[in-house]
């Protein structure tokens, strides 16, 4: 067949399965919470029961990883074990256990001349994801938004297309046995560009693109999407050192930020010391950042602190660039520098931020009231790890992704921000004069 001819198949066949998508999502929409329950507990029984297929799926994806010469760090997101698929059927059934956001009535009330105008949550309808090497998000994904409503269209990386597909397998068939149609869980079909393009463009068949990754993923999606677009995730996450921070605590949050889990979106990527108090901070936060593995990349005035040389002559500090404070490294690297106001702290945040989360460490309320009120970000953490950015450490009980926009959702998206409301306006033989 030829390129041309794959490409109209390929079509033919997103067009065949996005029709249906948006079927199922009608149907979908007027369930109640207990059928979509009972439909959540059998996709998370089956997912255990067929453990072993889908380990063997996924092996064939790691085993294709390897030869081409992927990073450790990506293969270990791209594993999928018996142990990690039970906890990934442990937080289907958790979700099941989350309230339904639908019908939920934001807003009701009576106008003088007696109609009765009540706003309602709804589903957005379906729900395209576009997403890297990580196969839970699969399941993540369509069990989210199963939850609210929403029918799934999933795009995930080729990288991870064998664990992807016996995954919509096992759920779409788990599914049979319950009152939300199969389609409601589809996977886009084929690996090529083609097959991201047609999802990004079709409008009137997809509600909305939530795309989850990295920043080059993000504006791919962004810059070619015809279908609205939440973007989320890029996390250039900053951390703001008070002249009144309290040390012992400023060294731990700094820890915990960079260095719990590198390779998250909520990870810290730039600290920001005030020079009032960088001897005594660095004293400590210097050694215990090289010890736990960290490179600093350092702006001039660091690199000419007393406190910075021995560790600049192991390699360990080495000078910061303007990429550095642009970076987001999913790695134990730190952009670093010490700033002489919290006016210049947050100037530079404001310059360099991607929106996500920042953090102010301090015992000054009219500092940490200056950060909350100038810093535009999703998140701000004040005297707390940015590490705390997640659904589920926020109490929504799960998350799709975190939202860096300022549009309809803002910060961890739970199930409410993967609905939209209706206003249902009732009268009685009202007409307007």
């Amino acid at each position: 067949m030829t390129a041309a001819g794959e490409d109209v198949t390929n079509q033919l066949d997103f067009d065949s399965v996005a029709t249906a998508a948006l079927a199922a999502s009608i149907s979908l929409g007027t369930l109640n919470r207990a059928d979509k329950d009972a439909a959540l507990m059998l996709i998370a029984d089956a997912l255990v029961s067929r453990t072993t297929e889908i380990v063997a799926a996924n092996a064939v994806d790691i085993a294709r990883a390897r030869d081409n010469g992927t990073s450790p760090a990506l293969i270990d997101r791209l594993t999928l074990t018996q142990e990690r698929i039970a906890a990934i059927a442990q937080a289907t059934r958790d979700v099941a256990a989350l309230p339904d956001p639908v019908g939920e009535v934001i807003r009701g009330y009576t106008l003088p001349n007696g109609l009765a105008v009540r706003q309602l949550r709804v589903p957005m309808g379906v729900i395209g994801m576009i997403y890297e090497a990580r196969p839970n998000v699969t399941v993540d994904a369509a069990v989210l938004a199963l939850k609210s409503g929403n029918a799934a269209l999933l795009r995930g990386s080729s990288s991870a297309f064998n664990s992807n597909t016996v995954l919509v397998n096992v759920m779409q068939s788990a599914l049979a046995a319950s009152l939300v149609p199969p389609a409601a869980i589809s996977l886009v079909p084929g690996t090529s560009h083609d097959s991201v393009k047609e999802l990004l463009t079709a409008r009137g068949l997809v509600d909305v693109i939530i795309p989850r990754g990295g920043a080059d993923l993000i504006q791919s999606v962004i810059e070619n999407a015809t279908v609205p677009v939440i973007e989320t995730g890029v996390g250039n996450c900053h951390i703001y050192i008070d002249a009144d921070a309290d040390v012992p605590t400023a060294v731990a949050i700094t820890l915990n930020a960079k260095v719990q889990r590198p390779s998250v979106c909520n990870a810290a990527e730039t600290l920001l010391v005030h020079a009032a108090i960088a001897d005594d901070f660095l004293l400590v936060a210097l050694p215990a950042l090289v010890d736990a593995g960290v490179t600093l990349h350092a702006d001039a005035a660091l690199q000419a602190h007393s406190g910075a040389a021995e560790f600049a002559e192991n390699g360990n500090i080495v000078a910061a660039t303007d990429a550095d404070w642009a970076a987001e490294y999913y790695s134990l690297d730190l952009a670093v520098g010490i700033v002489d106001s919290i006016d210049e702290a947050i100037s530079h945040i404001r310059t360099w931020s991607t929106g996500h989360t920042e953090v102010i460490v301090s015992d000054s309320e009219r500092a940490i009231n200056q950060f909350t009120a100038e810093v535009d970000s999703a998140a701000i953490m004040v005297n707390a790890s940015s590490r705390f950015t997640d659904g589920a450490e926020f109490g929504f009980g799960a998350e799709i992704g975190i939202s860096t926009q300022k549009l309809h959702a803002r910060g961890p998206m739970g199930l409410s921000e993967l609905t939209t409301t209706k206003f249902v306006v009732t009268g009685d033989g009202h007409v307007r004069s």
